[in-house]
């Protein structure tokens, strides 16, 4: 199989997501060495949870399979290009590269529209649209001391 190949299992699932009610039509598989080690499709209505887009759910299905934290090495092919939450995700999981089908402004285009969340990222944080407030830095800060002063631990 080919990116082309996997490619279309990310639209496939995108489809079949969207024809059974799971959640909008987006779809995302991660193949590590020539096999689809995670699958996902959108289910954010179905489950009620706004974070599980296609990509963010094949992470999770691959690093279960995997056993593993981090994908490097995989593949992830998506049907659209990963929105700002899934390309966060998308970076953390650490594959090799990305593969995607249509462009986010496709998405936009059929009503998903995720140009407001660049927009606010670049505002400086008082200017955002949901207020932030930044308290209790020192005590918080405590914590990341004694993950620094840790002997036994993992690097993320």
């Amino acid at each position: 199989m080919n990116d082309d190949d996997f490619l279309r299992e990310a639209i496939r699932l995108a489809r079949d997501g969207m024809n059974t009610g799971k959640g909008g039509p987006f779809g995302a598989v991660i193949v590590k060495d020539g096999q689809i080690v995670g699958r996902g499709s959108n289910m954010v209505t179905s489950t009620n949870d706004p974070t599980a887009h296609a990509e963010v759910v094949a992470i999770r299905d691959a690093c279960r399979n995997l056993n593993t934290f981090q994908l490097e090495g995989c593949t992830l092919y998506a049907s659209c290009e990963p929105c700002p939450m899934c390309l966060g995700a998308i970076y953390w999981a650490r594959p090799a590269r990305i593969v995607y089908g249509a462009f986010h402004s496709d998405a936009a285009d059929s009503g998903f529209d995720d140009q407001f969340i660049y927009k606010e990222i670049d505002k400086p944080r008082e200017q955002r649209s949901i207020p932030m407030t930044q308290a209790l830095r020192t005590e918080a800060n405590t914590v990341f001391a004694e993950w620094k002063s840790k002997h036994a631990k993992t690097h993320c």
